[in-house]
């Protein structure tokens, strides 16, 4: 597995190693000793899968208490997958990572514990799976409002998204509970 680093140098792009042939294809889509020595180190706790139809758009979720690390892949369709830096201290609070995720490019995208994270399906569909640190607790998840314009995330959709209510209802960078 190849590993980069993104401008956010903590959010990271996994690059599998793909072996194909006229059959198909094999790789490992998760192998600890091999990500422990490219530097991403996490414990999972929780595997979840998510389909969605084109233009839905999921997020930008986050738990203020039990933040969750995310390893995130699309094994069907395509998203513009993003991750939002909620670290006060940070030397990149309120930046993000923006990057398409696809069945076909077969990147991962590493999203640490204190970032938000959401993404919109560009194809007709899109099956997304993700690895996380710690369970969900709904009691402690937030909504930063996916279209807050400080974040600056040129989403690419075509008029309104379909969004939950939660994600409609999400609030803006400004006024977010954010991580120490």
């Amino acid at each position: 597995m190849r590993v980069v680093p993104t401008a956010i140098p903590d959010v990271l792009v996994v690059e599998p190693r793909v072996f194909g042939d006229q059959r198909g294809f094999f790789f490992e889509s998760w192998n600890r000793s091999a990500l422990r020595e490219a530097g991403l180190d996490a414990d999972f706790v929780q595997d979840n899968h998510s389909r969605s139809a084109r233009g839905v758009l999921r997020g930008l979720h986050y738990q203020i208490r039990h933040p969750q690390g995310k390893l995130v892949r699309v094994v069907a369709g395509e998203v513009f997958d993003v991750a939002v830096d909620l670290r006060r201290g940070s030397p990149t609070f309120g930046r993000h990572v923006a990057i398409t995720l696809s069945a076909e490019n077969r990147k991962m995208l590493w999203v640490p514990p204190g970032f938000a994270h959401g993404f919109c399906v560009t194809s007709e569909s899109a099956d997304f799976l993700y690895k996380t640190t710690d369970y969900w607790h709904q009691e402690h998840e937030r909504t930063l409002l996916w279209s807050d314009p400080a974040l600056g995330i040129a989403w690419p959709v075509d008029g309104a998204p379909l969004v939950a209510a939660k994600d409609a209802a999400g609030t803006p960078l400004a006024t977010a509970e954010l991580y120490d």
